[in-house]
């Protein structure tokens, strides 16, 4: 199994292309969870028409598939609660200038 550390981790390398900013620093990932070898994410994206939405999926899912433990990963979008600029961290507004 892989340990939620090494799973944001991976989800780390997942970067929004608009943004140039990865999903976790963006506050895009609400929750990791894992059963046995099935890993189940629910996050957001920063609006519901994202254009890239589809492909922050699927590069989620695959970044958590290449991880040793994990069979099938599941990224569930959810939009409640609303994406808001105060989930990133401190890294990511500064990366984008929000002060």
């Amino acid at each position: 199994m892989a340990d939620e550390v090494a799973m944001l981790d991976a989800l780390r390398q997942v970067v929004d292309p608009e943004l140039m900013v990865n999903i976790v620093d963006l506050g895009l990932v609400y929750s990791v969870q894992q059963e046995e070898n099935h890993v189940v994410v629910e996050m957001t994206l920063t609006s519901p028409a994202c254009p890239a939405g589809p492909q922050i999926v699927q590069q989620a899912k695959l970044a958590l598939e290449r991880l040793e433990g994990v069979g099938e990963a599941k990224i569930k979008l959810v939009m409640t609660p609303p994406w808001t600029p105060d989930r990133m961290t401190d890294e990511a507004r500064d990366h984008l200038g929000i002060f």
